[in-house]
């Protein structure tokens, strides 16, 4: 194995180290997912795995094709368990932009715009997650979330290839676990504080 490979295992075993936990806490509902930020997230990250193996990201793509397939389950899930199953006008903003990128991708014959499109609608797809968290801190986890960030460090370095079409989206997503991480650290502090 090259070590390019071998940090694709670690970031696969830290997708499942993060989604074991988050699927058993859901079965359990110690907390609910927004349901259309997972669709959004399944999509978006699905679609990027296609966008990283055409541009050549090699093994550090295959993390994100595993989360991609497992996000998805993760939406049937907490829309089956009836989770937070609010759907906004904005939250069918997120979506429509999000599947607009496969015919900016198809027409362009270009993965980096895909790319680019894609990651600015995950990173709004956590609109709902944050507005969700903002108010109810402890319906999310920071376990979950810190593991995605490194996970997707890893990625990053795993990945053979490094372009805009291969590095933006997981670079993105972990800024963005890293903020949401904090919000949720914030917000259980001033919750605490308040009672």
């Amino acid at each position: 194995m090259t070590i390019k490979e071998v940090l694709s295992a670690i970031a696969i075993a830290l997708t499942l180290a993060a989604f074991l936990p988050y699927i058993r806490d859901i079965v359990q509902e110690k907390i609910q997912p927004h349901v259309f930020s997972w669709v959004i997230w399944g999509s978006t990250t699905c679609v990027v795995f296609g966008a990283q193996l055409q541009s050549g990201g090699g093994a550090g793509a295959w993390a994100i094709g595993v989360s991609g397939t497992i996000t998805i389950l993760i939406a049937v899930l907490a829309y089956i368990k009836r989770a937070d199953i609010a759907i906004t006008k904005t939250d069918w903003c997120f979506f429509t932009a999000a599947m607009s990128s496969i015919p900016l991708w198809y027409f362009t014959s270009d993965p980096m715009w895909a790319v680019i499109v894609l990651t600015a609608v995950d990173l709004l797809g956590f609109g709902p997650t944050i507005r969700k968290a903002y108010a109810a801190p402890n319906s999310e986890s920071l376990a979950f979330f810190g593991l995605f960030a490194v996970r997707n460090s890893i990625v990053v370095m795993a990945l053979e290839r490094y372009s805009v079409a291969t590095v933006l989206f997981p670079a993105a997503i972990t800024a963005a676990c890293l903020m949401l991480m904090l919000l949720i650290v914030y917000r259980r502090r001033v919750l605490e504080a308040d009672t």
